[in-house]
Formats: C-alpha cells, sequence, structure tokens
C-alpha cells in the first residue's frame, strides 16, 4: 500500500500517485463531466418495483466529491441540497464508499452533505481478509448479502497497474458477485502509459506490473469481454465517454445468487 498522503504534501502530477489517492482529483475531472451523461430517472428505470432503500457501493471513492454527485444526480436532488434539505433521501438509497487512503476518506467525512446516508470508510477492496467481513457487516445491517448497484470510477487501471492481469480480473470477478447492477469507468490504455512515465519523472520505482500486462490495448473492450465472459454480464448499456475520453459502462448480472431489494418486498 502506498505511504497515505498527509494534508501537507504537495499535490501530485495526475497519474503519479501510486494507487490514483492523489489529493485534488475532482479539480482536473469534475463530476459533472461524468453525472452529466447519465439520464434522469436511472434508478427508477433500473429498479421500478424495487423497496427502498437500495444499497449502492462506490468503490475507489477518493475524497467523496464524484460519490456526492452521483448520489444527488441519481436521486434528481439539487446540487445546493444536504440531508437538511433532503432528510428521507436516505430512505431511497444509501451509498457505502471506499478508498485505501485514509487522509482522503477523512476529508471525505468532514464534508459529507449526507452522513446519515452516505458512508465513507478506508479500505482497500483488495484485501480479502479485511473486505468480506467489513462489507458483509455493512449488508446485513439491512438483511442483504449484495449491493443493488456498484460504481467503479477511474479504478480498474490502478488494480491492474499494482496487481497485475490476475488481480484486475479477481477484481471485476469480485464486482460482479457483489451487485445487480455495475457502473464502470475504464481507464483506457493512453492512462498506463501516462501514469507510469509520470511515475518516472518524479523518480519513483516503476509499477511492478505495468512491463508484463497481456492484458492491454481497448481497456473498455477487454473488461466488457471479461465482465461478459468470465463473471456472468451483460453489458447494458454504454452512456457515452466523457470529454476526457473514458467512457460509462452499464452491466447487469445474470447470475441467481444476487438477491437484490425487489426480491425482498
Amino acid at each position: 500500500m502506498a505511504a497515505p498522503m498527509s494534508e501537507g504534501s504537495p499535490a501530485l502530477e495526475p497519474g503519479a500517485a501510486p494507487y490514483g489517492n492523489f489529493p485534488n482529483y475532482s479539480r482536473f475531472h469534475p463530476p459533472e463531466g461524468r453525472v452529466s451523461l447519465l439520464p434522469g430517472g436511472l434508478l427508477r428505470s433500473l429498479f421500478p418495483a424495487a423497496a427502498r432503500p437500495l444499497l449502492g457501493l462506490d468503490v475507489g471513492c477518493n475524497s467523496g466529491e464524484l460519490s456526492v454527485a452521483l448520489y444527488r444526480h441519481l436521486l434528481g436532488l439539487q446540487e445546493s441540497e444536504g440531508s437538511l434539505d433532503q432528510p428521507a433521501a436516505g430512505k431511497d438509497l444509501n451509498l457505502l464508499c471506499c478508498d485505501i487512503d485514509p487522509v482522503l476518506i477523512e476529508r471525505a467525512q468532514q464534508c459529507s452533505p449526507f452522513p446519515a446516508s452516505i458512508s465513507f470508510a478506508n479500505l482497500d477492496i483488495m484485501d480479502s481478509s479485511a473486505r468480506e467481513p467489513f462489507l458483509s457487516s455493512y449488508l446485513g445491517r439491512f438483511g442483504r448479502s449484495t449491493f443493488d448497484i456498484v460504481f467503479c470510477m477511474s479504478v480498474t487501471m490502478w488494480i491492474h497497474l499494482n496487481h497485475g492481469d490476475s488481480g484486475l480480473m479477481e477484481f471485476l470477478s469480485f464486482l460482479s458477485s457483489l451487485c445487480k447492477y455495475l457502473l464502470i469507468e475504464p481507464q483506457p490504455w493512453k492512462c498506463y502509459r501516462a501514469a507510469a512515465r509520470r511515475l518516472r519523472k518524479l523518480g519513483r520505482n516503476d509499477f511492478d506490473h505495468f512491463r508484463s500486462l497481456a492484458i492491454n490495448g481497448d481497456m473498455a473492450e477487454r473488461i466488457t469481454q471479461i465482465l461478459t465472459k468470465d463473471c456472468a454480464m451483460e453489458l447494458v448499456c454504454c452512456f457515452g465517454s466523457t470529454s476526457w475520453d473514458r467512457s460509462l459502462l452499464l452491466f447487469k448480472s445474470n447470475g441467481s445468487n444476487h438477491e437484490s431489494s425487489e426480491q425482498e418486498q
């Protein structure tokens, strides 16, 4: 695990943080660039008969700006509205957000406008000994064993660079087992090269797996192949691409082991 950055640390050049945990991410990739691609009423269309609250998981949430923007967008809330304005928001959607960097999580917790319905937690999602009891405990509070929807926004590259091809496949398999729907934003291959180059430019060690990755090229297509062929998911739609060339892909589980809130009414 990379050493967590402190508030006094100099801002890292984009892509240089070994786990993507740089402190001002939303300044160069604003949340609006993603949420504006998602249709209004998405949750209602995906879960028309589901009991509330729906449960969501945001993996690699950084300091939470995108998590909050997604929450507001999915519930149709105004940017200025928080839990004081919308005290019933948690009845519609509860969102668990996790990140490997405790400093970023602390910042997210301090700034969250929905502390009762958006939870932020420091968690290494690749540490099975930590993630499984933690996620099971959270889901158990709602009498559930899976989430309705998981968000994975520009995280796959960091998993891939730090854990290799097998780590990426294990990560995607784990996410697919956790949810009915998966909204994922893979980084394109050019971002891999840029991340490695910027790390070297700062005089740091190269990513352990970068030069040996056999899963490469069109990463949106490669990840789609893994999810559809190996993880029992189907591609529902692509919501388009951001101005920085990242596709938003929505997948649905074909597995029979995913109970949803629709089945628990």
